[in-house]
């Protein structure tokens, strides 16, 4: 489903990302859900933005004492609601924010781009009907909402469900080919099934993602801790390696689910990609440093990576290979492929974060100052 919502006359048209953005298919978003930032990405023709626990408790800490207020605020409109539910309500309000900035992508687009994402619960990674329920509750907040599901074994039968009742779908929490295969079937099947029954699928603009810093940071780890002697000059390329092997699958098999490129470490991470028909999201510093740098915007997606240095990550990490072939994992090995692992536990202490702020702007510490 290739967008070229390029719009004339934004201020940061020219940019390296504004010549992404405005020469090639290649779509990009803002990872991040704070206003600000995202209208800084729309000034050079951002279509959509990510989101997730980390990003979210990142744009508490910026304005502490705003969320802070606003949560005791919302405890007194709601007496009787639950940290949980105070901290979910102050989720939506951030991301619905900043949904009105990207309503003319999504005009322009018929609501292929034009999107902000809002993921769902991390803690419900295996709990279907509980992640299906508020993922329709999120879709129900905007016409540009799109839901961020995991690749988990269990949601990914979630993605084809929410796929047919009408949900927009993001998967997240993916770093493998197997992991990208699974949740674009999932969301074909979904396509096909409200098609069968005459619905409507023009507007669905469905991505899945690929944290392709996610699974470098992996296998730094490894190096490290296993002691693995490699070539340095290979793991920038692993991340790089993988995407590049989904997005070749998907245009062969013809999925109308768009990849999406996050977790961005270095510009391997944007320039490889540029001439895709794909998405790649980028935190404002990031965007900033491409920006301002001399990284020649030119399409290189169909470049492959050197197979010199693919056939080192494959000699060195079989996580790597776990990774890159297509049927390197198993759905039922999903939830304990490490990079799995290591996100859901990041994004779980993130949500546990926030749900002890909204605790903490409640009950605030006696023994200390007031605040």
């Amino acid at each position: 489903m290739t967008t070229m919502t390029h719009r004339p006359g934004l201020p940061l048209a020219d940019s390296p990302l504004g010549q992404t953005v405005a020469t090639t298919p290649t779509d990009i978003w803002n990872d991040s859900c704070a206003v600000d930032e995202l209208e800084y990405a729309v000034s050079f023709g951002a279509v959509g933005a990510t989101a997730n626990p980390v990003i979210v408790m990142d744009v508490w800490k910026r304005d502490p004492v705003r969320w802070r207020e606003r949560a005791r605020a919302l405890s007194s409109l709601m007496p009787e609601a639950t940290e949980d539910v105070l901290a979910w309500t102050i989720v939506e309000e951030m991301s619905l924010a900043a949904a009105p900035l990207l309503w003319p992508a999504f005009e322009a687009s018929d609501g292929r781009s034009g999107r902000l994402s809002i993921q769902t619960d991390p803690t419900l990674y295996r709990t279907a009907d509980l992640m299906l329920a508020q993922g329709e509750h999120f879709a129900g907040l905007a016409p540009n909402v799109i839901v961020k599901f995991p690749a988990t074994a269990v949601g990914i039968g979630v993605m084809e469900e929410a796929t047919y009742r009408g949900v927009n779908v993001n998967c997240t929490v993916s770093f493998s080919v197997a992991q990208a295969l699974a949740a674009a079937d999932a969301v074909e099947r979904g396509l096909r099934r409200r098609e069968s029954e005459g619905l409507a699928v023009d507007h669905m603009g469905p991505v899945i993602t690929i944290m392709v810093g996610r699974l470098e940071d992996w296998l730094r780890v490894q190096t490290e801790r296993d002691g693995i002697v490699a070539d340095p000059t290979a793991l920038p390329w692993s991340g790089v390696a993988v995407f590049k092997r989904a997005y070749t699958v998907f245009r062969e098999r013809g999925y109308r689910a768009r990849p999406l490129a996050a977790a961005i470490r270095h510009h391997l991470h944007w320039s490889e990609f540029v001439g895709g028909d794909c998405v790649v999201t980028l935190p404002a510093s990031w965007q900033r440093r491409f920006n301002a740098s001399d990284v020649e915007v030119r399409p290189r997606m169909d470049n492959p990576v050197d197979p010199r240095l693919v056939d080192e990550l494959l000699r060195h990490f079989p996580d790597f290979e776990r990774a890159y072939e297509p049927d390197g994992l198993a759905i039922s090995e999903f939830d304990d492929f490490a990079p799995t692992v290591r996100t859901l536990r990041q994004f779980i202490s993130a949500y546990h974060e926030l749900l002890h702020a909204v605790s903490d702007a409640l009950l605030p510490n006696p023994d200390t100052a007031a605040g």
